[in-house]
C-alpha cells in the first residue's frame, strides 16, 4: 500500500501473507516490538488515498502508455517492457486480466550501466530514486538498487541487465516527460 494506493510517497504500509510456522520462526518477535498494524493516521492517509485511486491509476496507465511508445521509438533504447505494448511476452495475458498496464515501465539503453547513469543524471524533469508508485516520476537502476543483492546470474535469469532502467511514470503531462527522456537520451 506504500505504492500506488498511497501515491504521493508519505507513509509506509502493507501485509504479511506467510505460513503460521514462518510467522512462529521469523516474525513473532519482531511484530511484538515493533506492532503488528500501522498507526491511526498512517492508516487515515492511505483511506483519504483511495477516494482518488481509480483517477490516479488512470492517468499512471495512460502516460506510461505514452513514455512506453515513446521509448520504444527511439534508437538507444534496445528493449521496452510494459505489459499493454503489443510486443510484451504477456501482452495477450495482461490484456484479458488489466484495464490498463499500470504505470511501471523498464527499458534498455545500449551503453549499459554507464550509459544508464549518464541518461538518470542529464533528466531534470524525472528524479532518481528507488521507490515507485508516486505522484511523480521516478528512474532507478535495478541493477545497483532493487537487484543488487542478487546474483549476476539470478539477475541476467530475470532480465535485469546493466542497461536497465525502470521509470516508475508520475501524473505530470506525458509529453513533459517524453521531451525530458529525449534530452537525457541524447547526453547518454
Amino acid at each position: 500500500s506504500t505504492k500506488f494506493i498511497d501515491g504521493q510517497g508519505r507513509v509506509l504500509g502493507g501485509m504479511i501473507l506467510c505460513r503460521q510456522d514462518f510467522l512462529d520462526e521469523n516474525l513473532q518477535q519482531f511484530l511484538r516490538n515493533t506492532g503488528p498494524t500501522i498507526s491511526p493516521f498512517n492508516a487515515w492517509l492511505h483511506l483519504k488515498s483511495l477516494e482518488t485511486l481509480e483517477l490516479r491509476m488512470k492517468q499512471h496507465c495512460e502516460n506510461a502508455q505514452t513514455v512506453a511508445d515513446f521509448l520504444a521509438s527511439n534508437k538507444k533504447v534496445t528493449r521496452v517492457l510494459y505489459p499493454f505494448r503489443p510486443d510484451h511476452p504477456q501482452h495477450n495475458l495482461a490484456k484479458t486480466q488489466m484495464d490498463g498496464g499500470g504505470g511501471v515501465v523498464a527499458f534498455e539503453i545500449a551503453g549499459g550501466k554507464t550509459a544508464a547513469f549518464k541518461l538518470a543524471n542529464a533528466l531534470g524533469l524525472i528524479d532518481i530514486s528507488n521507490n515507485l508508485g508516486d505522484s511523480k516520476s521516478l528512474l532507478t537502476h535495478p541493477e545497483t538498487t532493487t537487484h543488487q543483492k542478487m546474483t549476476p546470474e539470478a539477475r541476467a535469469a530475470a532480465g535485469v541487465t546493466s542497461g536497465m532502467l525502470r521509470l516508475s511514470v508520475g501524473l505530470e503531462d506525458a509529453q513533459d516527460l517524453c521531451e525530458d527522456l529525449d534530452q537525457a537520451l541524447k547526453v547518454a
